[in-house]
C-alpha cells in the first residue's frame, strides 16, 4: 500500500527514538498441587483417547507440552528405556535425554500398536501433524480443572521432588531441562545425570499411579 522504508523498522528507526525494549514477565503457570497428582492421573486413565495418553506422558516425563506432543519414534530407543528430544526442539536449544519410566514405555507401547506415520501422538484429523496442545488444554477443562494448566504440571513435579523425595537439586533441574545457572559450574558439568534421573522419574511415575491414599490423621503438639 506505501512505498519507501518501514516506518515501524525497530533496527535503525524505532530504537533511535524510543527506549529500549524490555522483557516481557509471563508470570507463572497455574499449577495443581503434587498432592493432587495421583487422583487427576488416575482420573485421566480412564478416559480411552490418545490425547488423555499423551497427556499422562507429558506429566510423566515432566516435559514440555509441545516437546511431548511433537514427538517422533525415530526419537525413541525402547530398548533402553530413553527418549532423545533433538536440539531442535528443545527450548534450552541442547539436546536432552529422557529416561522413561515403566508406565511410559507403557503407553509408548500402546500408540505403537496404533502407530500411523512418524509421530507418536498424531492428530486424529491430520495423521501427518502431532497432536495439537491446545487439545490438552480442552482436555483438562472438559475434566473440570480451572486451576492448573498442561505447563505447570513441571511445577508440580518440582514441588514434589523438593518435598517429598531425597534426589539433589541439580538432579531435579536436568530432569526439567534447565541450564546450570552458575556459569563455572556448568563449564565443568559435562553429564547429564541421565541414570540418576532415571531412578527419580520411576519414582514419580510410581507417584503419580498410587491409589488414593486413606484419612491423614494430624498430631498436634
Amino acid at each position: 500500500m506505501r512505498a519507501g522504508e518501514n516506518p515501524a523498522r525497530w533496527r535503525g528507526h524505532l530504537d533511535q527514538l524510543l527506549p529500549e525494549r524490555q522483557s516481557i514477565a509471563r508470570g507463572h503457570y497455574a499449577a495443581m498441587h503434587f498432592g493432587d497428582v495421583p487422583t487427576f492421573m488416575n482420573r485421566l486413565r480412564l478416559k480411552p483417547s490418545n490425547a488423555a495418553l499423551a497427556l499422562e506422558f507429558v506429566v510423566l516425563t515432566a516435559a514440555r507440552c509441545g516437546e511431548a506432543v511433537g514427538a517422533r519414534w525415530q526419537e525413541f530407543d525402547l530398548e533402553n528405556a530413553m527418549w532423545t528430544v533433538p536440539v531442535s526442539r528443545m527450548k534450552a536449544g541442547r539436546e536432552h535425554r529422557v529416561p522413561l519410566s515403566q508406565r511410559a514405555l507403557t503407553i509408548l507401547k500402546v500408540m505403537r500398536e496404533h502407530r500411523d506415520g512418524d509421530f507418536v501422538f498424531p492428530s486424529a484429523r491430520h495423521l501427518d501433524k502431532s497432536l495439537a496442545v491446545r487439545t490438552l488444554w480442552r482436555l483438562i477443562r472438559g475434566m473440570q480443572i480451572r486451576d492448573a494448566t498442561v505447563h505447570g504440571f513441571r511445577s508440580a513435579f518440582r514441588d514434589w521432588a523438593a518435598e517429598c523425595i531425597n534426589f539433589p537439586s541439580e538432579v531435579c533441574e536436568a530432569a526439567l531441562a534447565h541450564s546450570v545457572a552458575n556459569k563455572v559450574e556448568a563449564a565443568y558439568r559435562r553429564g547429564d545425570l541421565f541414570e540418576k534421573r532415571r531412578k527419580l522419574m520411576e519414582a514419580w511415575a510410581i507417584y503419580c499411579v498410587a491409589p488414593k491414599a486413606g484419612k491423614v490423621v494430624a498430631f498436634r503438639r
